[in-house]
């Protein structure tokens, strides 16, 4: 049987992390945002706004996080990512997913400093020519973020069906005093996450980064 274009789509999805230099049109871009719109929204609230950083505010922001992160600066995240505390079983996910990203860029396990360091690229949007700050209002509930999630996968999905590449950026959301600080946004602007779009380089090793999804069985069942 063959399958769907959409349905291809999805499953062909991968998170790029490097980028060629060229431009995304306005125009195009405009274009991603309106159908990510599109996605359902409880009481069609349409939560979250998106924040295009562009020249030497770009700058300013990226030097400025990783400042904090060379100086270890702690933060108070405005929502909690992670559970807490990580349950075993997640935890070999997220390790399994650390193991194939510096996996395909060849970096071992005890290279501290090449781990540092392409972490660090999460600050600088992986240099991809769009850079995305997400935020939600503060008053919003856990429902806002669910319909902001269904929003930011629809925009990736619609990015990948033209060609390009991206990656949302959850490290972002460490520093969110800082990226208030420098965007300028009030205290009720909970900041999300980033998301960086682009043309994808596939000739470079990190895109060919390859997780893994947990079987059916772990998270569906039938109750009659």
């Amino acid at each position: 049987m063959q399958i769907p274009q959409m349905l291809a789509l999805m499953q062909q999805r991968r998170s790029s992390r490097a980028f060629l230099p060229d431009a995304v049109p306005n125009a195009l871009l405009e274009q991603l945002l309106l159908s990510a719109r599109q996605a359902p929204s409880g009481g069609n609230l349409q939560p979250g706004q998106l924040i295009a950083v562009r020249g030497a505010l770009r700058e300013e922001l990226s030097h400025a996080l990783l400042q904090d992160v060379a100086n270890q600066v702690p933060e108070c995240e405005d929502y909690a990512y992670f559970p807490r505390p990580m349950p075993m079983q997640l935890r070999k996910r997220q390790v399994a997913s650390a193991q194939a990203l510096y996996g395909a860029l060849g970096v071992a396990r005890d290279d501290r400093a090449g781990r540092e360091t392409q972490f660090a690229r999460n600050y600088q949007f992986f240099d991809a020519p769009v850079a995305l700050v997400v935020t939600i209002d503060s008053h919003y509930g856990p429902g806002g973020y669910m319909d902001l999630g269904m929003t930011l996968y629809g925009l990736q999905l619609a990015a990948a069906a033209m060609g390009l590449g991206s990656c949302a950026i959850g490290a972002l959301a460490s520093y969110p005093a800082t990226v208030r600080r420098v965007l300028g946004l009030a205290e009720n602007k909970h900041i999300v996450c980033g998301l960086a779009i682009g043309w994808a380089d596939e000739a470079a090793p990190v895109n060919q980064t390859q997780t893994t999804r947990a079987p059916l069985a772990e998270w569906f069942q039938v109750m009659e």
